[in-house]
């Protein structure tokens, strides 16, 4: 079945095909940020974007927060990549809602995800879902912010969810907290090249 245009609604048999997808990481060598989300929604699998549900907040969080000098698509995945940012998962297969993973799939999700950090060596690895890191990471009272744990060599951040079902954070907060990391971003030094 082929993949839903971004900018249109998939189908209903275009979402059940999507069930258990993967879709592949966003990722090159030395990225500034390695963005990590739960795992992908059907219509992200659907449309092979991450956070492509037009109800995600990400892309505005990101152009708000002074990541994106506009307000980016889910299709834009290559000019993220060159502005040095990068999306990956916890857990690789697409459900309906992160409620369909389990905490067992989220712990074996790390392992994964180091051995993906260790490879490309981003310099900041920001993990997008503040229950899943609780539970991936057995950090049961992190709050927002920078951690105090590096992962193979990476700065962590946790960040808020910035799915639309994330009634906990509004935009406004979403975009404050949000900027907090693109200040550490700014203040990273530049790759050598």
């Amino acid at each position: 079945m082929p993949a839903a245009s971004p900018r249109s609604r998939p189908s209903r048999a275009q979402l059940a095909a999507a069930q258990h997808r993967k879709l592949p990481d966003l990722i090159r060598l030395g990225l500034r940020c390695l963005f990590v989300g739960i795992n992908p929604g059907l219509w992200s699998a659907a449309s092979g974007h991450h956070f492509g549900n037009p109800a995600n907040r990400l892309w505005p969080t990101l152009h708000a927060a002074g990541f994106t000098s506009r307000r980016f698509l889910p299709s834009d995945g290559d000019e993220l990549l060159e502005l040095g940012f990068g999306i990956t998962n916890l857990v690789g297969r697409a459900t309906a809602t992160a409620a369909e993973i389990n905490p067992a799939e989220l712990r074996a999700g790390v392992p994964a995800l180091r051995r993906r950090v260790r490879r490309y060596r981003p310099a900041i690895v920001a993990v997008l879902a503040m229950t899943a890191y609780r539970v991936a990471f057995d950090r049961p009272k992190a709050v927002p912010g920078e951690q105090d744990e590096t992962l193979a060599g990476a700065r962590v951040w946790l960040l808020p969810n910035p799915s639309g079902l994330n009634a906990h954070y509004q935009l406004p907060e979403l975009v404050r907290l949000y900027g907090q990391l693109h200040d550490a971003v700014d203040a990273l030094e530049p790759p050598d090249g």
